[in-house]
């Protein structure tokens, strides 16, 4: 009997150990993902400055 008590809570660990990490794997995800989006919005806001401080020339057309 002590056996097979032993073996649950040893399986109850480790559900909960595996249920801690997912939810640690979540946080981790959405920070990089917030992380990304700040990061692209701050390149398409300074991408915006410089083609409105210098505008792209149109291209010359081929003969």
């Amino acid at each position: 009997m002590a056996i097979a008590s032993k073996h649950v809570s040893t399986a109850a660990a480790i559900k909960l150990r595996r249920a801690q990490e997912a939810s640690q794997a979540m946080k981790d995800h959405e920070a990089e993902r917030l992380a990304v989006r700040a990061k692209t919005e701050r390149l398409r806001a300074e991408r915006l400055a410089r083609e409105a401080a210098n505008p792209p020339q149109p291209k010359k057309k081929k003969r």
